[in-house]
């Protein structure tokens, strides 16, 4: 692990795109800035972890919030696929 020392409004660079400014510093806490592409994610730990449990579940048969499946195992926001495993109309 990389340890660096930065103060506010100072940056670390990581890669070619992604860099990550310290916006304010409050006693114990430390407010970041992140700047990167859209295709890659960005989480906090917990939200990550809820995540990844989440995938699990699906993995293992039990229906959570996804609902049910089309073909290729894909739910979006609705819960119900079609065919591809995208959701929405059926333009065909």
């Amino acid at each position: 692990m990389l340890v660096l020392s930065r103060q506010k409004d100072e940056s670390i660079v990581i890669g070619d795109d992604i860099e990550i400014i310290i916006v304010d510093v409050r006693g114990d806490k430390v407010r970041l800035g992140i700047t990167a592409p859209r295709e890659i994610s960005v989480h906090r730990r917990e939200i990550y972890d809820a995540i990844q449990r989440e995938k699990q579940t699906g993995k293992t048969g039990k229906t959570g919030k996804t609902g049910k499946t089309g073909k290729t195992g894909e739910t979006g926001e609705t819960g119900e696929t079609g065919e591809t495993g995208e959701t929405g109309t059926d333009d065909k």
